[in-house]
């Protein structure tokens, strides 16, 4: 299990993996978190990083009575596989 952190005045989600920053980035639109990047460093890479940061963020989302709008392409794919968000979609 990766530890993600939430750094709210950054707009940011972070894990870090064997001191590799993995980031998933968004833009608060009123009550609308848009995703805008899920960045994981290839050397990190293909360990589900981006799906916990990702989860972590529509759960906080969840949290905070906030709707998601996936710009990121990973988190819109995220989101098509993963059906109990579809409430969260703005």
């Amino acid at each position: 299990m990766t530890v993600v952190t939430h750094d709210p005045g950054q707009s940011r989600f972070t894990a870090t993996v064997d001191g590799v920053p993995c980031v998933l980035d968004y833009q608060l639109q009123g009550d609308v978190m848009a995703i805008v990047h899920t960045g994981v460093p290839s050397q990190v890479g293909g360990r589900g990083i981006a799906a916990e940061l990702t989860k972590f963020a529509l759960d906080t989302a969840r949290g905070k009575g906030w709707k998601v709008r996936p710009l990121c392409s990973y988190a819109e794919v995220y989101m098509r596989r993963h059906p109990e968000y579809d409430d969260l979609r703005a």
